[in-house]
């Protein structure tokens, strides 16, 4: 993935919105918990009551107290409180946890005391339950308690659990409330309509969040996989020959849609999930120390179990993820060439065989994916399972807590909800482990395509063609070999072809024809000598400035999808419908186009599927020379046409290009008997060089193709 980094560059801005985003969206996550936790613990059990400490309380009710305060804790708690008509109000700005251990501490001090003391005469029995406490019987028993000695009362106070203080010293505060004419459930709707509206907040602003890191990460995702095709697919339109001999097209053709695409994906789950997982797992710890550490065993146990499922991933499934698109390519490959060959293989009866060589790709690529389909299947109930484990496992010790008055409801609902949310997060982390080793074999494949440097490389200071040598192409002691093949294809070709002339390559199958041609526009480059078109060396110009002067005819007529006029018009889109027209006919197209019913806007299946090899290959010769270049090519391009025909077409081309130079590889002669130059090659060397007529006396190689193919008259 680090080799293809340059393309997260441009979206690093949008990259980082999106973390903030992710941030914010966590954090709300993270504190959702919490409020709910409140809302329980406050709202319901604390009858909305958040303090121990109180804001109203009456003068009696601050004095009863301070008797179970020590002396500097009654100075800050009275230096806290402002006395009005007989009662105090809580200042702005206090210490509001101190106040609360004070309160909670004096209340269960008091409760202590009582445990111990007798009912005293006139002051009924002060033992009642918490709850039951009458506030003004205990007012009348103060001056027992300030002869009493609280010490015992008070160390047992401070040694008890602080949730049990808090939630008895709330107790108290409702208490002191009531006395004050304050009214609890009034208290407690405000304070969950309150805390409700603060939760669909915090919730409001988390989707909110969440959809526009969605957002960001579809824009980001997308772009890179935009970038990356648009980049693969510029970088194979200049590979040359030597580079598509190292790639297969179906490799390219996967490398360019599925291998993208999953480096698309890793790109959009990687900003949502490899950020947010950390985050939300950190955050989520967080919050538990912050709460409660008794249950975090519970935690511990699960996250160990998430490992370990993680561990047998690596071990099991990771493998497959790294081969299956070797397995994709080699479907594609046997897709594609069934299809391209499906006229041979019927030819052949072959069906059964390819079917059976297409089901063998098939079956390995489909028990790949149902090998890594079923252990992700198996994971996700082994992981439902798991969490409501971990959960009745909370709820278990949990009850147990809150019974013995050590945890509250609220605290433990939302331990359960951070711990779902911890083991969430490494759930997340398993399954970038996951999507990664895939994503990296596609990125690793994509950039070996991109790194990938042809082996035709334009000049850094290019030279301008010279006019005086115009449609000149000369040879001087050319050889070339394929990569490191030790024998050469080509050996120590020397010739020059000049406007206005024809030049034909003629020999037997192998000697080198199509690949002497393919030197000229620089689809290879020479090993030795050179090549001069316009009089200048071709490695001297740019390809672009190269190709402008060929007009180019394969030896396989490939047509373009799309109508016949705008495959004609594809060598020059200036063309008047009169020009395309009259092309066509010099190209021995027009009859046969002018016959369908739809004419020049009749519409080209792929490849040229629905028209014959014939009309292709005329189809071809129109649009090359639609180029009007100086130098047009012709790869045996002539094969697929009846003598009639071909006939037509060379008068045709004589008159029309009559300036141009035209280079012919032919496997006829008749083809090229009328040219003013004929090459003869075998075994990539020149046998021969000459008119027609001086070949059949002078050599005996071009005597034998001739004397094969024509009568004693017609040589």
């Amino acid at each position: 993935m680090l080799r293809l980094k340059k393309y997260l560059k441009p979206y690093l801005l949008m990259i980082a919105v999106a973390i903030g985003l992710l941030f914010a969206s966590n954090i709300c996550d993270l504190k959702l918990p919490d409020v709910m936790s409140d809302i329980v613990n406050v709202g319901i059990q604390q009858s909305g009551i958040e303090h121990a400490s109180v804001d109203v309380i009456s003068e009696d009710g601050l004095d009863f107290l301070s008797v179970f305060m020590e002396e500097d804790e009654v100075s800050l708690v009275k230096d806290s409180y402002v006395l009005e008509d007989g009662y105090y109000h809580l200042k702005e700005d206090v210490d509001r946890e101190t106040l609360d251990e004070i309160f909670s501490v004096s209340e269960w001090t008091l409760i202590n005391a009582l445990q111990k003391m007798q009912p005293a005469e006139g002051t009924g029995d002060l033992s009642e339950s918490v709850n039951d406490i009458d506030i003004q019987k205990l007012y009348a028993a103060k001056p027992f308690f300030e002869m009493m000695d609280l010490s015992d009362a008070r160390s047992s106070a401070l040694a008890l659990d602080e949730t049990m203080r808090s939630g008895t010293g709330v107790v108290f505060a409702k208490m002191f409330y009531e006395e004050a004419g304050e009214d609890p459930s009034v208290m407690q709707s405000e304070y969950i309509l309150k805390s409700g509206a603060k939760m669909l907040g915090i919730a409001f602003i988390g989707i909110c969040a969440t959809i526009a890191v969605s957002f960001i990460a579809s824009r980001v995702s997308n772009g890179v996989g935009r970038d990356l095709r648009e980049d693969i697919f510029k970088k194979v339109e200049g590979f040359s020959n030597a580079e598509f001999d190292k790639y297969s097209t179906s490799s390219l053709i996967t490398r360019n849609t599925n291998d993208v695409t999953q480096v698309s994906q890793l790109v959009m789950m990687g900003l949502r999930m490899i950020i947010s997982a950390p985050i939300m797992g950190i955050g989520a710890l967080i919050m538990i120390f912050k709460r409660n550490t008794s249950m975090v065993w519970i935690l511990g146990l699960g996250i160990t179990v998430v490992m370990l499922m993680i561990i047998f991933m690596f071990i099991f499934a990771l493998p497959k993820f790294k081969i299956i698109q070797q397995l994709v390519d080699k479907l594609n490959l046997v897709a594609r060439e069934n299809l391209n060959g499906l006229m041979v293989v019927r030819a052949f009866k072959n069906q059964k065989f390819e079917e059976k060589r297409f089901d063998k790709a098939n079956t390995d690529l489909t028990k790949t994916q149902l090998f890594i389909n079923r252990t992700m299947a198996v994971m996700m109930p082994f992981m439902t399972l798991m969490m409501n484990g971990m959960m009745l496992l909370i709820i278990w010790v949990g009850a147990h807590q809150i019974a013995q008055s050590q945890m509250q409801v609220g605290d433990m609902m939302a331990f359960m909800q951070y711990s779902m949310q911890v083991v969430m997060s490494f759930v997340m982390i398993a399954m970038i482990f996951i999507l990664v080793p895939r994503a990296s074999v596609s990125a690793g494949r994509i950039a070996d395509v991109l790194e990938t440097e042809s082996m035709i490389q334009d000049p850094v200071h290019p030279l301008p063609f010279k006019e005086e040598y115009k449609g000149y192409v000369e040879f001087r002691n050319v050889s070339f070999n394929y990569g490191d093949a030790d024998e050469n294809v080509l050996q120590d070709i020397s010739f020059v072809a000049k406007p206005g002339e024809t030049t034909a390559f003629i020999g037997s199958t192998g000697s080198g024809k199509s690949t002497l041609i393919n030197l000229i526009p620089r689809f290879y480059d020479v090993s030795k000598g050179e090549i001069l078109v316009n009089g200048v060396n071709v490695k001297d110009v740019t390809q672009h400035d190269l190709h402008d002067q060929i007009g180019y005819v394969a030896q396989r007529g490939i047509l373009l999808s799309g109508t016949i006029k705008e495959n004609i018009k594809y060598g020059n889109e200036n063309l008047s419908d009169d020009e395309v027209r009259e092309i066509a006919k010099v190209a021995q197209a027009d009859d046969f186009i002018s016959a369908k019913e739809e004419g020049y806007d009749f519409d080209i299946a792929q490849g040229g599927a629905n028209v014959s090899g014939g009309q292709r290959q005329r189809l071809s010769i129109a649009r090359a020379l639609a180029k009007k270049a100086p130098i047009l090519i012709f790869d045996d391009s002539f094969s697929a046409l009846d003598f009639k025909t071909d006939a037509a077409l060379r008068a045709a081309l004589a008159k029309h290009t009559s300036d141009a130079t035209i280079l012919i590889v032919a496997q006829r002669v008749s083809s090229i008997m009328h040219a003013e130059q004929i090459i003869v090659l075998d075994e990539g060397k020149v046998v021969g060089k000459g008119t027609h007529e001086e070949l059949l006396k002078n050599c005996p190689t071009y005597y034998e193709i001739a004397s094969s193919q024509l009568s004693k008259e017609e040589l």
